[in-house]
């Protein structure tokens, strides 16, 4: 799940010029104060006794790859079926689909967290028909209040963090959350091993940059302003990642300008080297199933990270490119696995949410 791309504005000359131009199309840009009101509009408390669409809401806050939010919903009395989305699917970055069933775990844990929180959860179910689905199961149970409380304040912070160490004891907390049947969950906290694991990313990420139609898939999925972030309702909106607001003809042009090897090298080291750890995820069988599991365990640790007071963001370049996952796995201690997800963590100020499209926009 790559929520993790950012545009990296930076430089006397280039700072120059954006200042300029952003103030002559600030009106084709929109308005910052709507999409943030937009945006606190999607992530409102649920209602002591919650509706199916106040369900659904709170799983579209899940994370996803380049928030193309890949999912519908399908509800009954009984349940929510969770399926993908073939219009939104990423075919160069996530070819066989490990993001998008990533993704449906993730929505079906928030699911299942927010009918816990007013006694309905019961269970998650894997489904192969229609092209794999989730479905999220009503019952009795209440859920982890922690984690469901969480759910409005989990973002995917692409910034550096501020170096500072992780207790033993939060470090227990997370990988207790993370404990989902079917996935190993691998903390690493060393950081001459944590460097060895940014090596890879940014071997990852030079792999990357280097492929035409990576690029342009995720240009694709580029927000630069306010405007069009609000009138997609997905995407990467550059302001989530701590860099200026732009006019949509300008943002592609200065992206071809800055997004080079050396700059994405310099940020990911930077990035890597002021987290507290990275936490690697591999399920036991490479196939959808055992994807949803990666999925509700990734997102229930970014969850408890959340509660803790700690920020998250997925660099998962090492699981994107095939040559670079078995060194992962050897260097995490699980050889021969398929390594779904890395997540680096710690400890940064908060930046700007992204944008979800309508509840009525995925409901089917």
């Amino acid at each position: 799940m790559v929520d993790r791309r950012g545009l990296m504005i930076g430089g006397g000359a280039a700072t120059l010029v954006v200042g300029g131009v952003v103030w002559l199309g600030w009106r084709q840009m929109g308005s910052v104060a709507d999409y943030e009101a937009a945006v606190a509009t999607s992530r409102a408390v649920l209602p002591v006794a919650p509706e199916t669409r106040d369900l659904i809401r709170y799983a579209t806050l899940a994370p996803n790859g380049h928030n193309t939010q890949p999912w519908l919903f399908r509800p009954s009395d009984t349940d929510i079926a969770i399926l993908p989305d073939s219009t939104r699917r990423t075919p160069v970055v996530d070819p066989d689909d490990h993001h998008v069933f990533v993704s449906l775990g993730c929505a079906a844990e928030n699911l299942m967290l927010a009918a816990g929180a007013s006694g309905r959860a019961g269970e998650i179910v894997f489904d192969p028909a229609e092209g794999g689905s989730v479905r999220v199961r009503f019952g009795s149970a209440k859920g982890n209040p922690a984690l469901f409380e969480a759910i409005p304040h989990r973002q995917s912070t692409r910034s550096d963090y501020d170096g500072s160490a992780v207790s033993v004891h939060d470090l227990e907390l997370l990988a207790a959350a993370s404990a989902v049947p079917g996935v190993d969950v691998v903390l690493v906290t060393d950081r001459a091993k944590m460097t060895q694991i940014g090596d890879l990313v940014i071997a990852g990420n030079t792999v990357q940059i280097r492929d035409p139609a990576f690029v342009a898939e995720l240009k694709h999925w580029l927000r630069f302003s306010p405007a069009k972030a609000l009138q997609t309702g997905d995407g990467l909106f550059s302001m989530a990642s701590g860099n200026p607001a732009l006019p949509e003809w300008l943002g592609p042009r200065l992206f071809d300008m800055v997004y080079t090897e050396r700059a994405e090298t310099e940020k990911y080291a930077g990035q890597i080297a002021t987290s507290a750890g990275i936490a690697v995820f591999a399920g036991a069988a490479a196939d959808p199933e055992h994807w949803v599991q990666v999925g509700r365990s990734c997102q229930r640790f970014a969850l408890q990270a959340t509660a803790l007071g700690l920020k998250c963001a997925f660099v998962n370049q090492p699981v994107e490119v095939p040559a670079l996952r078995a060194d992962l796995a050897a260097l995490v201690g699980l050889p021969g696995r398929r390594p779904d997800i890395v997540m680096r963590f710690g400890r940064a100020a908060a930046m700007p949410y992204s944008a979800r499209r309508p509840v009525e926009a995925v409901m089917i």
